[in-house]
């Protein structure tokens, strides 16, 4: 099941040339991920007040094309589990002529009370995604 987000680019994230600076793209591939979450019944504060920590393993990130001040993006997301990792494939395109602006590959592992886990609790959140 994919998952998708609309955004759209603001004025402080442009670089002197107009267009998104690259390290904008994590942050929109992130939020991505919390809405994610909100959508599929939990948030980052409850998964924390469990003692569940799903942190950033491993980001690959390919740049295709670029999106500059006032676009629309359309983010999705789809995910995976490969044992204790969750890997969210992401990919951005412009709204407006439907380019692929980005793709990402985010791997997530489960800290459980400090502790790394096999992510038990956070794939049964997402368990209708898996």
């Amino acid at each position: 099941m994919e998952y998708e987000l609309q955004i759209k680019v603001r004025d402080y994230e442009v670089d002197s040339q107009g267009i998104v600076n690259n390290a904008n793209y994590l942050h929109y591939l992130e939020i991505t991920r919390h809405d994610f979450c909100e959508h599929a019944g939990t948030s980052f504060r409850e998964m924390q007040e469990k003692g569940l920590d799903p942190v950033v393993r491993k980001i690959e990130i390919e740049y295709l094309s670029s999106l500059t001040l006032g676009e629309t993006m359309i983010s999705r997301l789809s995910m995976r589990r490969e044992g204790a990792r969750f890997i969210f494939v992401q990919d951005i395109y412009n709204a407006g002529n439907g380019a692929h602006v980005v793709h990402a590959l985010v791997t997530i592992v489960c800290l459980e009370n400090g502790r790394l886990s096999r992510g038990e609790i956070l794939a049964e959140a997402f368990r209708d995604y898996l």
